[in-house]
């Protein structure tokens, strides 16, 4: 591994041994989680749940190569206490929100199953690219001791890609909220493309580094002692690792009058009047940064 500055926190690191026909994603969020949380006041399991989820959601969205693509995670509930989570990552850009029943919420403990928070829900993972304008979504049921696990399940069913995705938050009586991820993927021999399942027992390199990436511990994800250039070395000191520190992340939410009077203006005028107030003015409640953005009916029409 060749000498770089070190990552921390708030910036992906992504990695690839070639040897192994493998690539992958670390992260650890703390600042910028801290920023998004404290938009609401969440309780303990909804902080987790929240945290590590946006943790997966920088994992998958770093992925992407082309300016303007978008990574959007959301998940639904199927009769439990958290009615929706949504979380979604664009040029470094970070955002997530969390809706749920504080009282159903308060009586699941402070680590609660996925079911135990969705019931029987969904996770729907959604890929825009900027520069096709296509849109890869897939769907796939809630299942698993975490959102991670559920994650897996999506590129096992959607993608076909064999891969291993760790999370771990916890929470600092100085630093706030922690939160650290590993995103581990197999690549087929000489190529950059998607794996496909039927090779997983022509390549035991796929399992090895698997293994060996099992054994990192949630602690090592969230100690913020520790650089993610030191996780990856200590997982693969053995292997020839490439790495490359992506770009650092911050707390994105599009939110202003001027964004919102764009989005009005394309509603008939009669509708636009019918949802203002008596002053004439549109109040638009964001729930990601939990503010409320007045829109005057004129700002609209010149928008428009």
């Amino acid at each position: 591994m060749s000498e770089t500055t070190e990552t921390w926190f708030d910036q992906p690191l992504a990695f690839t041994i070639s040897d192994r026909h493998v690539r992958g994603r670390l992260v650890r969020l703390c600042p910028v989680l801290n920023t998004i949380m404290t938009a609401h006041s969440y309780p303990p399991a909804a902080e987790k749940l929240l945290a590590e989820a946006l943790v997966l959601t920088v994992l998958l969205g770093s992925t992407l190569k082309d300016a303007g693509s978008q990574l959007t995670l959301q998940a639904q509930t199927g009769g439990g206490p958290v009615e929706l989570l949504v979380c979604d990552y664009k040029d470094g850009e970070l955002r997530g929100y969390l809706k749920f029943d504080a009282e159903r919420l308060a009586e699941v403990g402070s680590d609660p199953t996925l079911f135990a928070l969705f019931g029987e829900g969904f996770l729907a993972i959604t890929f825009d690219q900027a520069a096709t304008g296509e849109r890869y979504q897939g769907i796939v049921p809630l299942e698993g001791t975490s959102i991670g696990d559920a994650a897996e399940h999506y590129f096992e069913q959607s993608e076909q890609i064999p891969s291993l995705i760790k999370l771990s938050s916890r929470h600092d009586a100085e630093a706030g909220c922690v939160a650290g991820g590993l995103l581990l993927q197999h690549l087929p021999e000489g190529e950059v493309g998607r794996d496909r399942l039927h090779v997983r027992h022509d390549h035991p390199e796929w399992e090895h580094a698997r293994t060996i990436a099992e054994t990192l511990k949630g602690d090592e994800l969230t100690d913020p002692a520790t650089s993610l250039e030191t996780l990856a070395w200590r997982l693969f000191h053995e292997e020839e690792v490439r790495i490359e520190p992506g770009a650092a992340i911050s707390r994105g939410c599009r939110c202003s009058t001027g964004y919102f009077a764009g989005v009005l203006a394309k509603f008939p005028e009669a509708e636009r009047r019918d949802m203002a107030d008596e002053a004439g003015v549109i109040r638009i409640d964001c729930a990601f940064c939990s503010r409320i953005f007045p829109v005057p009916l004129d700002e609209i029409s010149a928008a428009s």
